[in-house]
């Protein structure tokens, strides 16, 4: 059995800071158990507004925040698994990307953000450029397997069915769900809807205020919340049991009776 760990906390626009703060929930997180340990999207930088200051505040996957973010990993022994501003080539915009860091330093797997969040009065895609459709990257730890997703790519099933037919136990989805009218409601109801109709645990980190609607939590393949947070900064740690996968499964075996695939637009 392996316990994963959501972080919440509300990153700025200091990177050093952003950096000790994922630190200090990190090593909470590795000192009640946990073998790999979740951060919100955009755990690197955050602004108020999703503009030309991320660009500037972007690295490639080998600068310091990922470098610091590695020996997190090596110091604590867990997987950890954060948002970044990832630069690209030409400067123009960036893409929002979520990396597990293995504990050796290796990165065991990547997500890059497919749907932008062009909706709610914001344009992510001013200044982000979305991820290809490649095939789901997973990675594995105490022989359970893990997939990755972020914030408003929840609102489309079928990015996680297609990581659940990638052999996903867990989605660990990061997120900065910002608040607003019915957002909470909206967070918590697609949380769980993606955990049960996928018959898989999800583990959702997001920022909390003034960023983020908080309510980071672990949903097992029932939709029952097994572990969860409000609007704190602060970390929960959940058991993933692939008992209770097996059982759900076998009583809903949903993803062996659907007559559907999911193909790229």
């Amino acid at each position: 059995m392996v316990h994963v760990a959501v972080a919440q906390f509300a990153p700025g626009e200091d990177k050093t800071q952003n950096l000790a703060a994922a630190g200090r929930l990190v090593a909470e997180a590795a000192e009640r158990g946990a073998g790999v340990v979740l951060l919100p999207e955009y755990a690197m930088f955050t602004a108020p507004r999703t503009d030309r200051r991320f660009v500037k505040a972007a690295e490639p996957l080998d600068g310091a925040f990922v470098s610091g973010l590695a020996r997190l990993a090596a110091e604590s022994g867990a997987v950890v698994v954060a948002g970044i501003n990832e630069a690209v080539p030409g400067g123009e915009r960036f893409r929002n990307t979520l990396v597990a860091l293995e504990p050796g330093g290796s990165v065991a797997a990547l997500y890059r953000k497919l749907h932008l969040y062009d909706a709610f009065g914001a344009t992510e895609s001013d200044v982000v450029e979305p991820g290809a459709i490649d095939a789901p990257q997973t990675f594995s730890r105490d022989g359970v397997v893990f997939g990755l997703q972020t914030c408003y790519d929840l609102r489309f099933p079928e990015v996680t069915r297609r990581i659940a037919d990638a052999g996903a136990q867990v989605l660990l989805l990061a997120a900065e769900w910002v608040p607003g009218p019915q957002k909470e409601d909206h967070w918590d109801t697609l949380v769980r809807a993606r955990a049960i109709e996928n018959t898989l645990y999800v583990a959702a980190a997001g920022q909390n205020a003034p960023t983020g609607a908080g309510n980071s939590m672990v949903v097992d393949p029932m939709g029952v919340r097994v572990v969860a947070l409000g609007e704190q900064t602060g970390v929960a740690v959940a058991p993933i049991s692939t008992d209770r996968l097996t059982q759900v499964r076998t009583k809903n075996p949903a993803l062996r009776l659907r007559r559907f695939t999911v193909t790229p637009a």
